[in-house]
């Protein structure tokens, strides 16, 4: 029986996120079940040494005008991948709109960007590099200037078999990023029967699952639907109104990517501007029912709750914390 060729990438890609997945964690078979999760295109399934070249670029300043940015700037390995900054800065001071997202588990995500409109990390890679207030540059004009790279233009011809190009620079950074798996955090670990959550963990996590509407919008495993919501943050977006930008559908106002909470202790701060410093401030803003902006999902609803029972929630929400990802960068 001939096995056809998207099978035979299928079936690479599970083995290798499973192998990598092995490698994060040291566990033989713990995330078997988020393999039918995974999204990776079928044009470009992974291997170790494609991993090892997008790292690479990923690390790389010269992607940027003045070599002076790369996408580690704005995702460092110590902060989940965020930066820690309200909005990033890109080349000669210039300022993103918005809060860089964790990339950790991205091989999950069904749609990339706050907007929640590109189907793939190969289509994202590009953004940055032209953005003129990330790294201002012209993605011909990148490839002039790392096709000359030695090591660079060795792996293209290696690994896919053509001169170093746009192609070989997006697929490269897209399989690193999907190699980036955090999926051994405590609660994982409870999930798994492995170990016990205190009394204040397991409280705050009925209440996030039981009590409180959290689970519509940030469901487990991966703590997100993906989908776009508008949570009530402002009753006026102002300038960025969100998802709104792409088609210009006034139902889409105020519409932005549901983030995931996995390593929410280490992603501060918070939301699509880095408004929200504190995960308390966070629960503050959804006990009072949001902004009201007209377009708010019908989702979010005031609450109460004691002072023990945010602590609760805060304390289980740092369940979610797992660094293992973290022994490659070391």
């Amino acid at each position: 029986m001939k096995i056809g060729v998207f099978t035979y990438y299928l079936g690479g890609i599970v083995i290798l996120s499973l192998f990598l997945v092995r490698c994060v964690t040291g566990k033989e078979n713990s995330f078997e079940v988020y393999v039918n999760d995974m999204n990776t295109p079928p044009d470009n399934p992974s291997s170790k040494e494609k991993i090892e070249l997008g790292r690479k670029l990923f690390f790389d300043n010269r992607l940027s005008r003045d070599n002076s940015i790369s996408c580690s700037s704005c995702h460092l390995p110590e902060f989940a991948f965020t930066d820690r900054k309200k909005v990033s800065e890109g080349v000669a001071g210039g300022m993103t709109e918005r809060n860089s997202p964790s990339i950790l588990n991205s091989v999950f995500l069904k749609k990339v960007m706050f907007d929640a409109h590109l189907e793939t990390l190969e289509m994202q890679a590009i953004v940055p590099i032209q953005e003129h207030v990330e790294m201002n540059m012209k993605m011909r004009d990148v490839i002039e200037k790392l096709k000359g790279d030695p090591y660079y233009s060795k792996k293209a011809k290696e690994i896919f078999n053509r001169e170093f190009d746009a192609w070989v620079l997006t697929r490269s950074i897209a399989a690193f990023e999907r190699s980036l798996i955090s999926m051994n955090s405590k609660f994982d670990q409870f999930q798994r029967n492995e170990l016990k959550l205190n009394e204040s963990e397991l409280n705050g996590w009925k209440l996030f699952s039981e009590k409180l509407y959290c689970t519509s919008c940030h469901p487990a495993p991966h703590f997100t639907t993906y989908k776009a919501e508008n949570n009530g943050l402002y009753a006026d977006y102002g300038a960025d109104n969100g998802r709104f930008r792409i088609l210009h559908d006034s139902m889409d106002i105020g519409e932005f990517k549901v983030p995931s909470l996995r390593n929410i202790e280490l992603t501060y701060p918070y939301m699509h501007n880095g408004s929200y410093g504190s995960i308390e401030v966070i629960l503050e803003h959804y006990s009072k029912g949001g902004a009201g902006h007209w377009n708010q999902s019908s989702i979010i609803q005031p609450f109460k709750i004691s002072s023990k029972e945010k602590m609760d929630l805060v304390n289980f929400l740092k369940t979610l914390t797992d660094t293992s990802y973290m022994k490659q960068f070391r």
